[in-house]
């Protein structure tokens, strides 16, 4: 036998409208699609209760003690990188409770306890965390029209294979960033290509691929003299150039050519990638080479195969570069309002660094 359809709380006020405008039951129930005893029983609780609303329910009874509650919550935040499973072991060989690890994530969606893919971060030492707190309590009152002579830049590795990073934790809301939570990247090896690039909100360079070691002469000769320059001269006397403290961007033979050009520098906080927007932009750049697929065939050697890969994906890069739009996807990533512990970011090229969310920055 089906079991019966669930008749709506909207349709049971409209057949409880229709009685009361004296329509009949048989016809309530015709325009519903319901059998007469169903309007019946509905007008005789209506008349009782003076309400369509379902009563509250007891429910089957909780297999877990709260006992065994507090159990599976104590064994999530003891060892924040178990999985349910294990949880439900622990569980069966304590308390002798066979349950599902449905019930398990239940019980700890229930305190607040949600399994999410650990927060990846640079390794920051309290130096580095005074120098960021310090950052955001000087560019805490920069308004939006501030941000958007900045000319943001930062080189970015491509990796010719994705990193695996499928490890979660169980964490509750605002735990993201605490330490024993996070996933820290570290450098690795393996085919990749290195990529240099610097936008501001209406101005963008070109994409820039950077074949062997960037010393600081050919950053000067083939960066900053082609392509930042120009662009800062776009943006005008107001613009500010933000690069990382990496040792070829402070080489004096730059700083005199940054210098004679009169280019206002930013001060940035060592090991800081996570402040700057461009990260948004090499996430996209990266979804959209891996969406599509690769130009160059493989030839029959395997020798070759690497060489190949690195020249598809080099060429993909280029393309999908050009087709980036530097106000386009400020405005696209502005809708987005990603969190951050350290700076409330409300759109891509307006960060309002908000200098009492300080507890990331003074915990060591």
């Amino acid at each position: 036998m089906p079991p019966r359809r669930k008749v709506t709380t909207f349709n049971k006020a409209r057949a409880i409208a229709w009685l009361q405008d004296d329509v009949s039951k048989r016809e309530v129930g015709r325009r519903l699609g319901v059998s007469h005893s169903v309007v019946v029983r509905l007008h005789q609780k209506f008349q009782a209760t003076n309400s369509v609303l379902e009563r509250p329910r007891s429910g089957r009874p909780k297999k877990t003690t709260q006992r065994e509650d507090r159990f599976i919550r104590r064994q999530a935040l003891q060892q924040r990188g178990t999985t349910a499973n294990i949880i439900r072991g622990q569980l069966r060989v304590a308390t002798n409770t066979n349950v599902s690890t449905k019930t398990i994530r239940k019980r700890l969606h229930e305190v607040g306890l949600r399994s999410r893919r650990p927060a990846v971060r640079p390794r920051l030492t309290a130096a580095h965390r005074q120098a960021r707190l310090a950052f955001c309590h000087n560019h805490a009152r920069w308004t939006r029209l501030q941000w958007a002579d900045v000319l943001f830049s930062y080189e970015s590795r491509f990796n010719l294979h994705h990193h695996d990073g499928r490890a979660r934790v169980w964490r509750r809301q605002g735990e993201r960033y605490n330490n024993g939570l996070v996933q820290e990247r570290v450098a690795f090896g393996g085919g990749s290509i290195m990529v240099w690039g610097a936008f501001s909100f209406r101005h963008r360079t070109p994409l820039y691929h950077i074949v062997g070691n960037l010393t600081g002469q050919r950053y000067r000769d083939e960066i900053v003299a082609p392509l930042v320059l120009p662009v800062l001269h776009q943006i005008g006397v107001q613009a500010v150039f933000q690069e990382d403290n990496a040792t070829p961007h402070r080489a004096r033979l730059v700083n005199n050519l940054i210098q004679l050009a009169g280019v206002t520098r930013m001060n940035w906080p060592a090991c800081s990638p996570d402040f700057n927007p461009i990260e948004h932009l090499w996430d996209e750049l990266d979804r959209r080479v891996w969406n599509t697929p690769p130009t160059p065939k493989y030839p029959a050697s395997t020798a070759s195969v690497p060489a190949n890969r690195m020249a598809g994906h080099s060429s993909g890069l280029l393309q999908e570069a050009g087709k980036l739009d530097a106000e386009q996807d400020c405005r696209r990533h502005r809708k987005t309002r990603r969190t951050h512990p350290l700076l409330n970011c409300s759109e891509l090229a307006n960060f309002v660094f908000d200098p009492h969310v300080v507890s990331e920055l003074v915990d060591t």
